[in-house]
């Protein structure tokens, strides 16, 4: 008799999840289940919660404790930010920080290795590491990057870097927090063909954005969250029309498709 191969563990599993910042409850009773692998985009206007939805998945927030409540990554309920980011890689919408400016395009994606900054010191790089850091920039096509300080580079440059930091331990999941802010219209289409190629490679992805032309044409799913709900969730074809989408944003809006690339003007 054929043995079935055992169905993998969902990515995300969220039951009835509150969470508030400070005094105040930012998200309101979510629940979303993701799949591992699956090519995900969570759409919604500045302050609606996604953020928060970011933080809670990488465990920087955490959620109310209620009876009804539950939070699963992978399967497991509970995890350390180092062993998680070896499966889940975390491209994050906010600029690097003083000490990643000072950091080389090389270093910095091997410091992926050790969820730090830069590379400190006190961290052993070994020659797999760099080998392994070397191989994602070349992929990436970022490897005129390596010796290049981050500081100097680009926005577009910086994220693309960035990425390969994320990817160096070859994640099963990459996560990407307002992926082509700050970015001029070339960087924006260098970073989205990047993204589809990752896509095409398997790398399942959740973007989370209020831009529609980041919604990549891999990706088949949509989640609007607004008010800190999920406010719908289903096929791409779908959810981005624009009678839904004046519901979301609030606006009237014309809606084209380009090469399965949603623009709105």
């Amino acid at each position: 008799m054929e043995m079935r191969p055992e169905k993998a563990d969902p990515f995300l599993h969220l039951e009835h999840v509150h969470v508030a910042r400070g005094d105040n409850v930012v998200l309101h009773d979510v629940n979303l289940r993701i799949e591992s692998g699956e090519h995900v985009a969570i759409l919604g206007p500045n302050g609606c919660g996604k953020s928060t939805l970011i933080k809670t998945i990488t465990c920087e927030c955490y959620p109310l404790p209620l009876e009804a409540m539950k939070v699963s990554i992978f399967g497991r309920e509970r995890w350390d930010v180092h062993s998680l980011r070896k499966r889940l890689g975390v491209v994050s919408a906010e600029p690097p920080g003083r000490q990643a400016r000072k950091t080389s395009g090389l270093d910095a994606v091997i410091s992926g290795f050790f969820s730090s900054s830069t590379l400190w010191p006190n961290l052993e790089v070994t020659a797999e590491m760099r080998s392994r850091a070397q191989e994602v920039m070349a992929e990436l096509e970022i490897g005129h990057l390596s010796q290049k300080l981050v500081g100097e580079m680009s926005a577009g440059e910086a994220r693309r870097v960035l990425i390969g930091r994320a990817l160096v331990h070859a994640p099963e999941m990459l996560l990407l927090d307002e992926p082509s802010n700050a970015l001029d219209l070339f960087a924006q289409w260098e970073l989205r063909q990047t993204l589809r190629k990752l896509a095409r490679q398997g790398i399942g992805i959740l973007m989370v954005t209020h831009q529609l032309a980041d919604i990549l044409p891999e990706i088949d799913r949509v989640v609007m969250m607004r008010d800190g709900r999920i406010f719908a969730d289903g096929p791409k074809v779908d959810l981005l029309t624009e009678a839904r989408l004046k519901e979301l944003f609030g606006v009237e809006l014309e809606l084209v498709a380009r090469d399965g690339v949603y623009h709105a003007r």
